[in-house]
């Protein structure tokens, strides 16, 4: 059986995707995240930071809980 459907909810610094990752916890969101390694940063500048994924039928919930978290986000 397959798991949940996921979508991308951001691309955040280590701190704050911590701080997301914890309210989506709280919150009872499943969610996974994917970190390049220092080598991949160094050869794109895209690839900074955290991206977090949340299931895609609580997307709504966790872009508001992100916004409280980063509200420049």
């Amino acid at each position: 059986m397959a798991g949940p459907r996921t979508v991308q909810l951001g691309q955040f610094t280590e701190e704050n995707a911590e701080r997301i990752i914890a309210a989506l916890e709280d919150a009872g969101i499943v969610w996974w995240h994917k970190q390049h390694g220092r080598f991949v940063q160094l050869l794109s500048a895209a690839d900074w930071g955290v991206r977090v994924f949340v299931e895609v039928d609580r997307l709504e919930e966790a872009k508001a809980l992100a916004r409280e978290i980063v509200p420049e986000w």
